[in-house]
Parts: structure tokens; C-alpha cells; sequence
């Protein structure tokens, strides 16, 4: 990171609390950039929001900017008149609702005023800005996810008619807009090769310019001296408001968990993270081996008190950045292929991998059963975390693929 950039990043909304793996991978890769580099923020802020404390005080970023945004409540009247005006919109409603007019003008005012280097985009949703004008500072877009995935993952799993009709139609939408957003870009830069491998075939994206691999703090997630979970607590962590993790833990719960429970009595789920929905809610209500934690300040803890964390995903895409949180606090994984997606790991190495719910099952009782496979792999995970996955080193290969967009642009 030699040559200092001055960049200007933009996003949808805050970035406290820290409460999603995509925030807290923005928030530790842009406390490494503002080490050496001129960072100035503009994001959005819901009129209805107070901005946290911590977000003023952190130094993430050398310079802040909020516009304020209406953001309408799900299930009020006027999210229903956006669901319905958006059927009209060649965007899907994901997008749609992220349509700022003061955001895109002051986008627009800094780029003109020619003070930045590089302009980066943080995730698909502040994309929606760039629309219909090029900018003459570099821009990259930084896609966590393709979005698309996610959605035709939700689709196919839709059973009900009305539902698998709309999600569909989001999907088909989100399909044509992800690919066309992501050419108005300088660059675009993913998580994973398969990500990059997806918009170069089926998006036809010529201006893919790499992957950063996904980092963790591993002074910060570290196992205890003396490690002693929970016998039997098997643990999930994530972000309980978005559709893959809701929809995952309802599969674990019913589909898988009931087994485990036949065959070690002692077992109890934990649903680890904020926002949960009432349907993530009704897990608890249905069985006393359940819990549902909402909001916790500290992960680490309940991860030290996990036999097993489970990513039983079967949608969704981006950084699984909760699966390395995991590993470098010492906890032992068991992962669909969906789940581990992108991520650097070997079966039975240092996780286990099972799609088929039988399958999930056997490899969560394993892990209960074999204390010393559990060590190993938590250990061989740990090692590798350690050795290759420093925030450093991934915001040192973010800036290397940003630099080349800037040299060919200037």
C-alpha cells in the first residue's frame, strides 16, 4: 500500500452495530485502508435512525457523510405502495427501495470536484446511483454477493404458487439488473473465484478485475486456553433477517436437528444473531431444545460454548464470514457445499461437508461423538486462518486490484 489513495466509499447504511458478516468485513478492511490511505464515507441514514455512538467515534474513515433516507417499514401501507409501484420498475424491489436522488447528487458533486482516486461501491444496492452517468474518477463495484444466486436459490425452493411466481419474477429482474449495473462500473471486484468465474460466463462481464478472499481478526476470535463447550449445543450464527439464514434454520430445525436429538438427547440448537424474524421465533416456541438468542453484544462467548457450529445453507452467496469467525475461535464446522461456498477449505481437513440432510446429521453427531476429530479440524482451520487470512493481507490485495483500474482509467 505505497501510493496513498484518496477514496471516496459509498454505501447503503451505517456500519454499527457490527451485527452482519458484510458489515463487519467493510468495517475491517476500511480501519486497515485508513492507515495509509485518505478515506472520506457517504452512506445513507433512515430518517427514523439514530446513528450509533460508535459510528462517529470510530476512525474507519478520515471523513463522514449521511444523507438522510425514508426507509418504510415492512408490512406498513407504504411498503405495500412500493411493492406495488414496483411493479412497474425494471429493478427489483431489493434495489428499488435503495433510490436516493441526494445520495446520487452527491455522488455526482464529488466526482466532479476531481479530489478523489477511486471511488468503490459497497455492495450491489448504492449501485443503483450510478445509473445513466459515467463518472470520471475510477469506480469499482465491491460485490460481496451475486445477488442473482440468492434469489434463484429462494425460488426453487418455494413451493407455494403465489411465492414462487413473484420470487421468480425478482429473481429474473435482479438477473438483468446485477449484469447491467455491474458493466457501468470501471471494475468489479468479488469474493470468491466462483463469483468471478459467474459474471465473466453468465453476465458476459469483461471488467471483472479479481477476488479478495475473506479475512478474520484472529487476535480478536480466539479460542480460550481450556475450551469447554456445552456438551451437545449445537450453534448457528448470522443474520436472522435475511432469507437464506431463515430459511436454513427452519430446514436445520425440522428436517435434521430432530434426528440428532433421537440419537443424543442432550442436544439443543442455538439460533445466534440479530433481527429474528417471528418465524425464527416460532422455532423456540415449537421445541424447549431450542433458543433464539436476537441480539448479542459479544459472539465469542457463545461460540466457545458450541460443540458444533452449523451452516446448513441452501442459498446465498458473499464472504461466510461467520464460518472463519467460527474456526478462528476454535469451534469445529459443518457446512453445506452452498455454505462453504468460495471459501479456501478441505472436507474432512479442517470442516465437514454434507448437502443431503441425512448426511448434515451424521457429520453433527460425529463431531459430538469424536472429541479428537472435532480438535483436529478446529485446529488445522485455526492454523490456516492464521497463516493466509489477515485483514491486512486482504486489504493489500484489495488496493493491488484497485490500483490497476486507476493506472488504465488515468
Amino acid at each position: 500500500m505505497s501510493r496513498k489513495l484518496r477514496i471516496l466509499w459509498v454505501k447503503s447504511g451505517p456500519l454499527f452495530p457490527l451485527n452482519t458478516g458484510g458489515r463487519r468485513r467493510t468495517h475491517a478492511m476500511l480501519t486497515e485502508l485508513s492507515r495509509v490511505h485518505h478515506v472520506t464515507w457517504l452512506a445513507g441514514l433512515p430518517i427514523a435512525t439514530r446513528l450509533d455512538s460508535r459510528e462517529e467515534a470510530d476512525p474507519y474513515a478520515r471523513e463522514k457523510h449521511w444523507i438522510r433516507t425514508v426507509e418504510s417499514a415492512k408490512g406498513s401501507l407504504r411498503f405495500y405502495f412500493e411493492i406495488l409501484a414496483n411493479l412497474t420498475s425494471t429493478f427489483p424491489y431489493v434495489l428499488d427501495r435503495y433510490r436516493c436522488p441526494e445520495i446520487r447528487e452527491k455522488i455526482r458533486s464529488f466526482d466532479a470536484c476531481g479530489d478523489f482516486d477511486l471511488i468503490v461501491c459497497d455492495f450491489l444496492t448504492p449501485a443503483v446511483h450510478f445509473t445513466g452517468w459515467q463518472t470520471k474518477t475510477p469506480a469499482v463495484l465491491f460485490q460481496h454477493n451475486v445477488e442473482s444466486q440468492i434469489w434463484q436459490r429462494l425460488t426453487e425452493e418455494k413451493t407455494n404458487t403465489p411465492s414462487r411466481f413473484y420470487f421468480r419474477n425478482q429473481y429474473r429482474r435482479m438477473f438483468r439488473a446485477e449484469r447491467r449495473l455491474s458493466a457501468d462500473f470501471d471494475g468489479v471486484i468479488t469474493v470468491s473465484p466462483e463469483d468471478s468465474r459467474f459474471c465473466r460466463e453468465e453476465y458476459g462481464l469483461t471488467n471483472i478485475l479479481g477476488e479478495v478472499p475473506t479475512g478474520v481478526d484472529t487476535d480478536y476470535f480466539a479460542p480460550p486456553a481450556n475450551r469447554e463447550p456445552e456438551r451437545g449445543l449445537i450453534g448457528f450464527l448470522g443474520s436472522m433477517d435475511w432469507m437464506p439464514n431463515v430459511e436454513c434454520v427452519q430446514h436445520f430445525a425440522r428436517d435434521i436437528f430432530p434426528d440428532i436429538k433421537a440419537r443424543h438427547p442432550e442436544a439443543r440448537f442455538r439460533i445466534i444473531g440479530r433481527s429474528p424474524t417471528s418465524s425464527v421465533r416460532q422455532l423456540a416456541a415449537e421445541s424447549p431444545d431450542i433458543e433464539v438468542t436476537g441480539t448479542v453484544e459479544d459472539v465469542r462467548p457463545h461460540l466457545d460454548s458450541c460443540e458444533v457450529l452449523v451452516v446448513p445453507l441452501r442459498s446465498g452467496g458473499g464472504t461466510r464470514i461467520k464460518i472463519f469467525e467460527a474456526m478462528a475461535q476454535g469451534v469445529p464446522v459443518v457446512s453445506t457445499m452452498i455454505g462453504a461456498e468460495g471459501l479456501p477449505v478441505t472436507h474432512e481437513r479442517d470442516i465437514l461437508i454434507a448437502d443431503d440432510p441425512g448426511e448434515f446429521g451424521n457429520a453433527v453427531v460425529r463431531l459430538i461423538e469424536d472429541a479428537q476429530l472435532a480438535k483436529t479440524l478446529s485446529t488445522n482451520a485455526r492454523q490456516k486462518l492464521v497463516a493466509e487470512h489477515s485483514w491486512e493481507s486482504v486489504t493489500r490485495k484489495f488496493v493491488e486490484l484497485c490500483l490497476s483500474v486507476t493506472k488504465a482509467k488515468n
